[in-house]
C-alpha cells in the first residue's frame, strides 16, 4: 500500500500528562485525511510529531516508508497553522517571496510559482496590497500559498478555515480538491464536520486516544447509521468510551 504516513503507537508525554496515546494512522498518497477531535484531543501535538516539529516519546513514525524524518524529507512537506503565518507590513508579493526563499526556490522558479499561486488564490490584481489590507478569506487563500511554494507531497492545515465564512470555507476546499489531483496528502484538522465529509478518510481523537478511524461512511455504519451526523456520532463514541473506562 502506498502509504504517506504510517505511525505505531505513537505516543507523546508532557512530564506525567499523556497528550497523545498508542496513537497507529494510515494515510494514503494523494488522499484527504481529517483529524477530528474536541480541544485538547491531542490533534496538534500529533500534526507537530508528524512534521519532526516534536519528538514522540514513544512508537514509530514512517514517511513514505522512512523512519527517520530527516531535513531532506522536511523539504517535501507544507504546513499552514490556524493563524497564519504571514507578516502584514508586506506586500502579498514580498511575503510569497520570502517562503520561496526559505525554501531556496532560484528567481526563476519563484516567477513561475509565484504567478501560479496568485492565479491559484485568485489575487493576481492584489499582489501590491499590504497583508494587512487583506479580508480573512484572502488572508487564508494567501498563507495556504505560501505553505506550498516549494511543491509539496504533504501538507499539513491545522484548523485552516477557523474564522473563515461558509464562501471562504467552500473555495479554500475547492483549491484542496484541486492538489490532491496533483497527489498531494493532505492532513487537515477541523471542527466542521461538514468539512470531514470531505475527507477520504477521518480519525476521531478524544483524550489522546484514536477512537476509530475509517472513511466518513463507514465510520457512520459502523456506529450508528449512514444518516447519523459526524457531530452525533461522535458524542456516541465519546459515550462509549466513558462506558467502558467505568466498566
Amino acid at each position: 500500500m502506498d502509504y504517506a504516513i504510517y505511525t505505531e503507537n505513537l505516543t507523546k508525554k508532557f512530564g506525567e500528562f499523556i497528550a497523545v496515546n498508542n496513537v497507529s494512522l494510515k494515510i494514503k498518497q494523494g488522499s484527504i485525511y481529517g483529524l477530528l477531535g474536541s480541544n485538547g484531543s491531542g490533534k496538534s501535538t500529533t500534526i507537530r510529531m508528524l512534521c519532526g516539529i516534536l519528538k514522540p516519546t514513544s512508537g514509530k513514525i514512517y514517511l513514505w516508508q522512512n523512519e527517520n524524518i530527516t531535513d531532506e524529507l522536511k523539504l517535501k512537506i507544507g504546513y499552514m497553522s490556524q493563524k497564519f503565518s504571514l507578516y502584514p507590513s508586506l506586500t502579498i508579493k514580498e511575503n510569497i517571496k520570502f517562503y520561496a526563499n526559505l525554501y531556496g526556490l532560484n528567481e526563476d522558479l519563484l516567477n513561475i510559482r509565484m504567478q501560479e499561486i496568485m492565479e491559484m488564490a485568485g489575487i493576481v490584481d492584489k499582489k501590491a496590497y499590504l497583508v494587512s489590507q487583506l479580508s480573512g478569506g484572502w488572508k487564508q487563500r494567501l498563507a495556504l500559498g505560501c505553505a506550498i511554494i516549494h511543491k509539496p507531497k504533504l501538507l499539513f492545515l491545522d484548523e485552516p478555515t477557523s474564522g473563515a465564512d461558509p464562501k471562504a470555507r467552500k473555495i479554500f476546499w475547492q483549491i484542496i480538491e484541486d492538489l490532491i489531483k496533483q497527489n498531494i496528502t493532505v492532513i487537515v484538522t477541523t471542527h466542521f464536520m461538514e468539512e470531514a465529509e470531505l475527507c477520504h478518510k477521518i480519525g476521531f481523537l478524544h483524550a489522546g486516544k484514536l477512537l476509530i478511524e475509517d472513511t466518513p461512511l463507514n465510520i457512520k455504519k459502523s456506529v450508528a447509521d449512514e444518516n447519523t451526523s459526524l457531530n452525533k456520532v461522535f458524542a456516541l463514541l465519546v459515550k462509549q468510551k466513558a462506558v467502558n473506562n467505568d466498566a
